[in-house]
């Protein structure tokens, strides 16, 4: 059974099955499990295809599975959309699915064209009560969550006027978006909230780096660690 091929049957020959020796194919294939493999063989009139697994490479399987995936989501989408028209998965596709796939080669990345450009549905001729529904249904399904990269940080000072230093030190921590919360003496929790990981990661070291400076000039110490 192919996956992206409905109606379509496929076979994988016991020597297509992997490079090693097969003592017993329940090693290599579980049942029930979806699996990347290449056509080798076409025969049109019978409807069937000659399958291989041992010819697709693991960077082959982990981009054809993240690409499987998306369009299946953005599949999801459409029949979303064609549930709320009171129409079948196929209608959509008769109105507009096959449509976007001619345009864009696959639903999944005329989704995110779409995401950038909302005027691009009708352009390339989807109907308007269609594009209006999609664009809606993919901002709520592509909408970014937020990512929150926390860290523990320890102050101390052992100037007269230290605990003044610190709160002035986690007060300019704040003005860079940081929150923080007291846990108990010299220990705080800190964490910034965004929507690209590397970058914010990026951001809180900088500014725990620049605060640690600052505390050794206040005749203090301080440390921090990421909570992973």
């Amino acid at each position: 059974k192919l996956g992206e091929y409905p109606g379509v049957e496929g076979m994988i020959h016991v020597s297509e099955v992997s490079g090693k020796w097969v003592h017993d194919i329940r090693e290599f294939v579980k049942v029930n499990k979806q699996y990347v493999a290449k056509v080798v063989k076409i025969d049109y009139q019978k409807n069937f295809v000659n399958l291989s697994l041992k010819r697709v490479s693991e960077e082959e399987k982990k981009e054809k599975m993240n690409a499987y995936r998306k369009e299946q989501r953005a599949e999801k989408i459409l029949e979303q959309v064609a549930k709320d028209f009171g129409k079948t998965l196929d209608q959509a596709y008769e109105e507009v699915g096959f449509l976007l796939q001619e345009k864009f080669g696959e639903l999944f990345v005329a989704f995110e064209e779409a995401r950038k450009s909302p005027e691009i549905l009708v352009k390339k001729g989807v109907p308007e009560k269609w594009a209006n529904a999609l664009i809606e249904a993919i901002e709520k399904s592509f909408k970014e969550k937020e990512i929150v990269i926390k860290a523990e940080l320890e102050l101390k000072s052992y100037a007269s006027d230290g605990i003044k230093k610190i709160k002035e030190i986690l007060l300019e921590l704040e003005k860079e978006g940081v929150k923080v919360k007291y846990i108990s003496a010299p220990r705080y929790r800190v964490e910034i909230e965004g929507k690209n990981p590397k970058m914010l990661e990026k951001k809180l070291t900088e500014n725990l780096e620049k605060l640690v400076k600052e505390i050794k000039k206040a005749e203090g110490e301080g440390s921090y660690r990421l909570i992973k």
